[in-house]
């Protein structure tokens, strides 16, 4: 048995500003994908995916009964699958902000939800909706609290807008450019980071009266215009948004930057070579980088590895 290929995805803008209602805008990331493959030999990685799918399948058991209604599985065939040697084949890195248990969870929905919403439907708002909280309620076994955005990206495999968190669409991105001089990348930190320890900062930080006024007037705000911006080619006023988001993330969001990249974040904002900003909750994982010159942007990182993303 081998399952379809799924994908990464990465969030381009909106990292912790969707929590509190910002735009946000996620795009699949074809270098790395995942699909559900089955063995009789389970060794090393396999053997600890079909562990944790044991698991999942428990958690998923109990999702359907206290809510039969949001969604229901084919846990017999499921479970199964499981005890014949299910697992997830994935080359997406974990902790690194790419969505690998996003690809996963839009796996296994795909095989073995009953009645499944499909990509070639008519998607509508209310079935983006209905999907993302399916999706939401399977990926928080792996969170504790998840949006659903990941593995709504990796099953539907199109770019999402997100405009509040009831309001999401599947929208269309610039075309490439691959001779274009501005770029996204992504910088490897070398440490895994975990999702949940830094949604807890970000959740115990938001008591504070200061931080959520930063949020709103800062934060969400040039997220906001980063996402316009980037939809619209406003190129130039992307950058000087991009900027500002860059300087708001490395003074108020310090514990989730990797203590050694603090200062090539600042470079950046002092150089104009490239911005920073998180790629997912950050923690480490990778770093998302914009340049409007690439060469630039190497040359002055070039202790690191870059991995172009889009072009432009």
């Amino acid at each position: 048995m081998k399952g379809p290929l799924f994908y990464s995805k990465i969030l381009l803008f909106g990292e912790y500003g969707i929590i509190r209602d910002s735009k946000g805008l996620s795009i699949p990331y074809n270098f790395y994908n995942g699909a559900l493959k089955q063995s009789e030999n389970l060794e090393g990685e396999a053997a600890k995916s079909n562990s944790s799918l044991r698991r999942f399948v428990s958690y998923l058991d109990a999702m359907q009964i206290e809510n039969p209604s949001l969604v229901t599985f084919d846990i017999e065939t499921l479970k199964k699958d499981v005890e014949a040697g299910l697992y997830f084949d994935s080359s997406i890195p974990q902790g690194y902000g790419v969505g690998s248990s996003g690809a996963l969870v839009a796996a296994i929905y795909d095989q073995y939800a009953n009645d499944k919403i499909t990509v070639l439907e008519n998607l509508t708002r209310e079935k983006l909706l209905q999907l993302k909280n399916i999706f939401g309620q399977m990926e928080s076994f792996f969170h504790g609290k998840s949006s659903g955005l990941d593995p709504l990206n990796s099953y539907l495999s199109i770019p999402i807008l997100i405009n509040s968190q009831d309001h999401i669409e599947a929208t269309g991105i610039p075309t490439q450019s691959f001779d274009g001089k501005g770029a996204v990348f992504l910088l490897d930190s070398g440490i895994v980071g975990e999702t949940a320890p830094m949604v807890t900062i970000f959740m115990e930080n938001l008591k504070d009266k200061g931080f959520r006024a930063m949020l709103k007037n800062q934060f969400v705000k040039y997220t906001d215009a980063c996402v316009e911006d980037f939809l619209g080619g406003n190129i130039k006023s992307l950058f000087s948004n991009t900027k500002k988001l860059s300087k708001v993330v490395l003074n108020n969001f310090k514990p989730m930057i990797p203590e050694g990249f603090h200062d090539i974040w600042q470079k950046g904002i002092d150089s104009n070579d490239y911005y920073l900003k998180l790629c997912g909750s950050g923690g480490g994982g990778y770093i998302l980088g914009f340049t409007e010159d690439l060469e630039k942007a190497k040359a002055s990182l070039k202790d690191y590895k870059l991995e172009v993303v889009y072009q432009f």
